[in-house]
């Protein structure tokens, strides 16, 4: 249809981009236009066929669904992008809305929720699951303000190194990485190496592998 909602589909699960395209194609002013398998196709289809709004995963292979987003809006800035994901931490959240996404959605979307997605960030607003909605309230009363520093310590104590290593990777003496450290088990409100990185992982400050 001419006048149809045109979509893009990116994700590399062909079972989840059948079902999506099943949704959306029985629903009456919308088409699915494109089906990427990955970033780059996501990238190449979408400058190909100019959707107006494009479903993309956050995790997928070569490039992740932020680039994927950052890429697309380097030549479309009025792009519109939605990350379809089953991932909902904070970082991951927070990096999709600064990259351009306009929606956040959890693949265990209801379909009616998908479809209101589509038709909502085609006329210009924003969209979150409801669970996404509920953590980001949520996060607002425990928001936790670190520093350049402290986010540096802490990504080196996830990747287990100790005082010493931490202290030679940034430059500075072990003293002032165990200050960094007391803040930081302060602000998280943990008294451990063990309970920061946890807590840390669970709030999507860091990831670990």
């Amino acid at each position: 249809m001419a006048d149809a909602i045109r979509v893009l589909l990116a994700d590399d699960h062909a079972i989840v981009r059948g079902g999506v395209a099943h949704v959306l194609n029985e629903q009456e002013g919308i088409a699915v236009v494109a089906e990427a398998v990955d970033g780059a196709q996501a990238i190449e289809l979408y400058l190909r066929h100019r959707p107006d709004v494009a479903l993309v995963d956050l995790r997928m292979p070569g490039l992740e669904g932020v680039e994927v987003v950052e890429r697309i809006r380097e030549t479309v800035a009025n792009a519109v992008i939605a990350m379809l994901t089953t991932f909902e931490a904070d970082d991951d959240i927070d990096r999709s809305f600064r990259a351009g996404a306009k929606a956040y959605l959890l693949k265990d979307i209801a379909p009616q929720d998908l479809v209101a997605c589509v038709r909502a960030v085609h006329a210009g607003r924003a969209w979150v699951s409801s669970g996404v909605a509920a953590k980001l309230a949520a996060r607002m009363t425990r928001r936790v303000h670190l520093t350049p520093r402290e986010m540096a310590v802490l990504r080196l104590l996830a990747s287990g190194k100790s005082n010493r290593e931490i202290a030679v990777a940034l430059s500075i003496t072990v003293g002032t990485v165990k200050v960094h450290l007391a803040h930081l088990f302060e602000k998280l409100n943990v008294a451990s190496r063990t309970e920061a990185i946890a807590t840390a992982v669970r709030r999507g400050l860091v990831r670990v592998a």
